[in-house]
């Protein structure tokens, strides 16, 4: 997608996705087949309901159709949220995997599996789980020794709800 494109359509729905409430996290332009693919990416510090994605798609369509940034081209629209194995890259998103797990590449070279336990501006405080019955450690990384990092699916994880009744 060219600058210019993208950043037509980023002035042109940023305030649509701030009016819900939601971060407008990625916007993706692609081919499939004939069509353009138009993927919104949008999130929120509680998450995004498939109804909230539903209603801002609507809104999100009925824009462009105003406006002639997307020209004449048929194009499918999809609106959705980052699903849970995201890649991080913003403050933000650090701070809504507090309490998950996380794999990380390191720079500049090494892998770390550990959980967020508190993020502040300059870095992450961790709780590295222990190996082969030993305890879990603390450990604490910068933001600038942090090449990648993306949230570990854990399918036997208690939710927090669970753990506060």
């Amino acid at each position: 997608m060219s600058t210019t494109q993208s950043d037509r359509l980023r002035g042109l729905l940023e305030p649509l996705v701030a009016a819900k409430g939601l971060d407008l996290e990625e916007i993706e332009l692609s081919k499939a087949g004939k069509r353009r693919m138009l993927r919104i990416i949008v999130d929120s510090d509680e998450g995004v309901e498939l109804d909230a994605c539903a209603e801002l798609s609507r809104e999100v369509s009925d824009k462009l159709d105003e406006s002639d940034v997307m020209g004449e081209d048929e194009y499918v629209l999809e609106v959705s949220s980052p699903g849970a194995d995201r890649p991080l890259s913003e403050h933000r998103h650090y701070v809504r995997a507090t309490g998950r797990l996380v794999k990380f590449q390191l720079t500049p070279d090494g892998e770390l599996i550990a959980r967020i336990l508190g993020v502040d501006d300059e870095g992450l405080d961790l709780e590295v789980p222990g190996v082969k019955g030993r305890k879990a450690t603390a450990r604490r990384i910068a933001f600038t020794d942090i090449a990648k990092a993306r949230v570990e699916i854990e399918f036997n994880r208690k939710d927090k709800k669970e753990e506060e009744a």
